[in-house]
This record gives C-alpha cells, structure tokens and sequence, in this order.
C-alpha cells in the first residue's frame, strides 16, 4: 500500500472526531454529515488555521447546507445528458466521464453534491459501456476524466481507462480534473507521472480556490507534474466569504503562476442546492476580474464564466468596457480611464 492510501485511512470522516482538535460542539455537524458525508485528509485539515478561515469553510459541514432547499440537486442536468451511466455528453465534441465516485476531501460547495460519496455508476462494470459509446462517436475528440477524483483510482485502474482511450483513434486529447495537489499532494508520485507519460497529449486541471492552499507540499506536486510535460490549468470556484475579495484572488492567481499552473476557469456558484451560502453576486465576480485586468499579469487573468441551467454550457462573462459613440470607442482602461479609440476600417 503506498503511502497516500494509507493516508486516506487515517481522514477524518465523523463529526466526533473534530471536537479535541478545535474544542467546539459538533451535534449540528453531525446532523449535516447524515445527510452530506464528510471526508477531509489530515493534509487539508492541518491547514486550518481558525475555525470560520477559508480552509474550514470550505471541508467542514455547516447547518447553512440545509437552508437552501430551493435550489436543484442537478441544475445542469447531468443525468439527463448521460447517455451511459457515468458519462456526460454534453458539448459536440468532448465528453466527461465520471471515473471515480469519492474525493480525498468533500468539498461542501461540490458541483455534484448529490452523489458525494456514492459508488453507483463510476465503477469497472461501466466502463465497457462508455468506452464502447466513445469508439461509437467520432465526434468525440476530447475526453475530461472527472469525479470524484479520477487520480483517487490506482495507478492501474487509471492506465486501463487511459490505454482504453488511447485505442480510440479520434480520441486526441485527455483531460484529467483533480484535487489531490490540493487535498492529498502525496498522491502525485514519481510511478503516477511515469504512467501518465505514457498517454500524451494528457492535460491537468487543478483546483486551489485560496492562497493557503498552494504549499510547499502541493508545488511539488505540481512540478511533478509539469516536469512530466503535462500542461497544468486550475479552476477556481469563486466563494463567498473565502476568495471574493480582489487581493485574495489577485494572489492565487499570482502563486499559481508561480508552481507552474495556468488559470483557466473562475467559476460563478452552480445553482446546486445545499451550497447557495457560498454564492456571490455576479457584479462581485465582475469586480473581482476587474482587480485583475492590468493589475497583474495577463497569464494571472481565468475567464471568469457561468455554467447555465439545463445543460446550456459554459459562458464567458466581461467587464464592460467598451461602449460605441458614433466611429470610436469608448475604452475605459484599467485605471478607469475612458480613451476615445477610432473606429477606422480602410477600403
């Protein structure tokens, strides 16, 4: 057994278990975990700092998860877009495939918040049917490798899926979206990238939603994985109370650049019940790529989108700042400038 599984024995996964390392009363928890599990690697909790950081609001169930029964369990219509169990087709030419059915940690804002810690429709019985349905698409040229945590697989589990894809000839690229350089940086080892090498063209996309959680341990990760020649995204869910202030996210941004991960995504909140205590206003998310756009380096700027209800894909959201008068432009620069630019076209 290698040393990150024997790590993901030792999580803390009942309430009980929280109350002499913070000295606070856990019967409000308790109830939430009976209904949203709890799963949290020693890793992640040793970065708490406080009870109420970014760290603890973020892995720790909190009542609020019960206040927001208004919202759909699956707002994007994952399950209607599914064509075999575990795989969402929802673009023309990508799908994503549900590997893997737990994560190192449960994220209390999760996408998928309905099937944390379920084991139905990721395992090896489904595996057959959506490879067979991929071979049957040839549409279908990039597949996402998503979750739970597709890197929470064995190094051998994960080849087999990979080496399944790879016989696929218009399959060109593979997309693995994981947590574990956040939550389990152990999980990235020398035999994993040795193994993933094998598959190029292979990108990852990581998760760190705050400055705190880009550690030593998780820049090592994420230079293994680089050094490897896999091209490294992140995206970023935008959490109220955790990362909706500028300088908070100007910094992630920043440090992220710095192990060698491009931004690529800031996520508004889905509309998922259970999490609306983490939405911000789109004006704040509109604020906050503002804080970005000329105060920092163009790599440091994701686009900031909304994944829309009913399966309608991601869009895009700007600033504006650009209105028309006549034949310029009326430019507002980053400092708020407004500049008048010409809007000249020669015959």
């Amino acid at each position: 057994m290698n040393r990150w599984q024997k790590n993901l024995q030792t999580c803390v996964t009942a309430p009980d278990e929280l109350s002499p390392l913070f000295n606070l009363d856990t019967e409000d928890i308790a109830q939430v975990v009976k209904r949203y599990p709890m799963r949290i690697t020693r890793y992640y909790l040793g970065l708490v700092e406080r009870p109420g950081d970014a760290i603890w609001r973020q892995c720790i169930p909190d009542p609020l998860e019960f206040e927001d029964q208004a919202q759909m369990e699956d707002p994007l219509d994952e399950e209607l877009l599914s064509p075999v169990p575990g795989l969402i087709h929802r673009y023309p030419d990508r799908v994503v495939w549900l590997v893997s059915s737990v994560c190192a940690v449960y994220c209390r804002f999760c996408m998928r918040k309905r099937r944390v810690g379920c084991t139905e429709a990721t395992g090896t019985g489904t595996r057959q049917a959506a490879l067979a349905y991929i071979a049957n698409h040839p549409e279908i040229r990039d597949v996402i490798l998503s979750g739970g945590d597709p890197l929470l697989l064995e190094d051998d589990a994960l080849e087999e899926i990979l080496s399944g894809l790879r016989r696929i000839p218009h399959v060109e690229i593979i997309r693995i979206g994981t947590r574990t350089t956040v939550t389990l940086p152990e999980r990235i080892t020398t035999g994993l990238c040795r193994m993933l090498k094998k598959f190029h063209p292979i990108y990852v996309n990581t998760h760190f939603n705050h400055p705190k959680e880009i550690t030593a341990a998780s820049a090592r990760a994420c230079a293994r994985l680089a050094d490897a020649g896999i091209p490294l995204g992140n995206q970023t869910v935008l959490l109220k109370g955790i990362n909706d202030d500028p300088q908070v996210m100007k910094r992630l941004m920043q440090l992220l650049l710095k192990i060698r991960v491009k931004p690529y995504y800031l996520h508004q909140m889905d509309l998922v019940r259970g999490t609306a205590h983490f939405r911000t206003s789109i004006d704040r998310g509109l604020q906050i790529m503002e804080g970005l756009r000329g105060h920092t380096s163009g790599l440091a700027s994701p686009y900031y989108a909304i994944d829309l209800e009913g399966g309608k894909g991601k869009v895009p959201l700007l600033p504006e700042y650009v209105r028309r008068d006549d034949d310029s432009l009326l430019i507002r620069s980053y400092r708020g400038e407004v500049v008048r630019y010409r809007d000249v076209e020669k015959s």
